[in-house]
C-alpha cells in the first residue's frame, strides 16, 4: 500500500548497496534487470578494479569478447598503456609498419607522432624535403619561427624585399613602439611623409 517499505530482494550473487536502498552485485558479475550476470572472462584478461567489466593483459588489445596480442613492428615498442605501440625514434608510423625518417643535411629528427619527422638546426629552414641557410640581411637578425622571413630588422630599420631599410623620420616625429616605423609628436599629425602642427 503507499507509503510502506517493500524489503529488497536481493539476487544470487548480490548485496545491498551503499544506501540500503537497493542491490548491486558482487565482484566478477554485471547487474542484469533482476539478477547478477557473471562475466566471463577470455583468455589473457582481468577483471578491471571495480570488479564488473575486464580489460586485457598488456600486449593484448580487446576486440569484442576477446584479447588480441598486439604485433609489434620492428623498430617499435609497446605503448605506457600495453594496447597499441610506437615507433622508436628516427621513424615513423604508417598503417602497420615503422619506417625509417630521412633527415636531410642541417636538419635533426625529432620526437614527435606527426608531421614530418624532423626539423633544421638554427638558422636553417625547412623548404620542401631540405634545410635552406636562411639569407639574414644587413641590419637584420635570425628569427626563430616556423613562418616569415627568418630574419627581422633591428630598430631604426623596416624590411623592404630582403633587405632592410633605415626608417627616414621626419622633422617633429620618433620612432614608433615597433622600432620599424614612426609617428607624430604631440601635438603633431601625420600627413603623407610629414608631421603638421594641428
Amino acid at each position: 500500500m503507499s507509503g510502506a517499505c517493500a524489503r529488497v530482494e536481493l539476487p544470487a550473487n548480490a548485496h545491498l548497496a551503499t544506501n540500503g536502498h537497493g542491490w548491486e552485485c558482487e565482484r566478477g558479475y554485471q547487474a542484469g534487470v533482476d539478477r547478477c550476470i557473471p562475466i566471463v572472462l577470455p583468455s589473457n584478461a582481468y577483471l578491471d578494479s571495480m570488479g564488473d567489466d575486464w580489460k586485457c593483459i598488456r600486449g593484448y588489445r580487446r576486440a569484442d569478447r576477446s584479447c588480441l596480442e598486439i604485433e609489434v613492428p620492428s623498430n617499435a615498442f609497446l605503448n605506457v598503456a600495453g594496447d597499441g605501440w610506437s615507433c622508436e625514434r628516427g621513424y615513423r608510423e604508417t598503417t602497420d609498419n615503422c619506417v625509417p625518417i630521412k633527415v636531410p643535411v642541417n636538419g635533426y629528427a625529432t620526437n614527435t607522432s606527426f608531421g614530418v619527422g624532423w626539423a633544421c638546426d638554427r638558422h636553417f629552414r625547412a623548404v620542401g624535403d631540405a634545410c635552406k641557410p636562411v639569407e639574414i640581411p644587413e641590419n637584420a637578425f635570425f628569427v626563430d619561427a616556423a613562418y616569415g622571413t627568418g630574419w627581422q630588422c633591428v630598430r631604426g630599420y623596416s624590411a623592404v624585399g630582403a633587405a632592410c631599410a633605415a626608417v627616414q623620420v621626419p622633422t617633429h616625429a620618433h620612432l614608433d613602439y615597433s622600432g620599424h616605423g614612426w609617428e607624430c609628436d604631440r601635438p603633431y599629425r601625420k600627413e603623407g611623409d610629414r608631421c603638421e602642427q594641428l
